[in-house]
């Protein structure tokens, strides 16, 4: 059993899918957790279910990770009420498809704002915390498509690829401070994107994978518990994917 008691985790973008399912892990395990949204009604709302649920503390704030000034605002909050944060899940994300060619400028920097720019501003911010504390831990969670590409999603990729390379740049940097730093790539999930897919458009996604179905929140969330616990204290500066045999 892991025990996270004593310690505070932030995931971005949690009121949804693969980010709920963390803060839930997370919350079971005893950490006090902060839930993010768009929304704060949206984001209170399920802090008080996970609360409700699990008995763990929670905190819901309000963050659009595609505004500096809405991070700084949601890292001002968070550590006047909770302190610094011992556990940063960088899961927030979002994407806008379209074929290379018919992209537009604005639809590649939006994509790269919240989902690359968003999670260096917001890290940076609560590292100072976790270099105050000399332990920390900072989970990225990228994608299968950094490494295989998509059909529609040059931005989406290139964005969560980049996450690749920040999260090796920072293990480096923050080792020696028993920060470690890690990422988790999830392949196809069952979440609100593929809840929308036709038949036929998953039926062809499944014959790439060789367990034969999606991936769940949950199976994400297991692996972000791991790296979140010091059954993981001499993980650094890697990639866990998590695909079903994919990639």
């Amino acid at each position: 059993m892991i025990h996270l008691s004593g310690k505070t985790a932030l995931v971005t973008g949690s009121t949804r899918g693969i980010g709920k399912a963390i803060a839930f892990k997370l919350a079971e395990a005893g950490a006090t957790v902060v839930i993010t949204g768009r929304t704060e009604d949206r984001a209170k709302e399920v802090a008080k279910d996970i609360k409700a649920k699990t008995g763990a503390d929670t905190f819901a704030v309000e963050l659009d990770l595609s505004f500096k000034e809405s991070i700084e605002r949601a890292v001002s909050r968070i550590t006047e009420e909770l302190g610094a944060v011992d556990i940063l899940v960088n899961n927030a994300g979002s994407n806008r498809d379209a074929l290379f060619i018919r992209m537009k400028y604005e639809d590649w920097e939006e994509i790269l704002k919240v989902n690359l720019t968003g999670t260096f501003l917001i890290t940076q911010l609560l590292v100072k915390g976790m270099l105050r504390k000399k332990w920390g831990r900072i989970i990225n969670i990228s994608s299968v498509v950094a490494f295989i590409g998509n059909l529609g999603q040059a931005n989406y990729s290139t964005a969560k690829a980049g996450l690749i390379g920040f999260t090796k740049t920072l293990a480096k940097e923050l080792a020696t401070r028993n920060i470690t730093v890690n990422a988790v790539a999830p392949g196809f999930i069952e979440t609100d994107m593929t809840e929308n897919l036709s038949e036929d458009i998953k039926q062809g996604f499944l014959s790439q994978i060789p367990m034969g179905r999606f991936g769940k929140p949950e199976d994400v969330a297991g692996v972000v518990l791991f790296l979140a616990s010091d059954l993981s204290n001499y993980i650094t500066g890697e990639v866990i994917h998590v695909n079903g045999g994919l990639f």
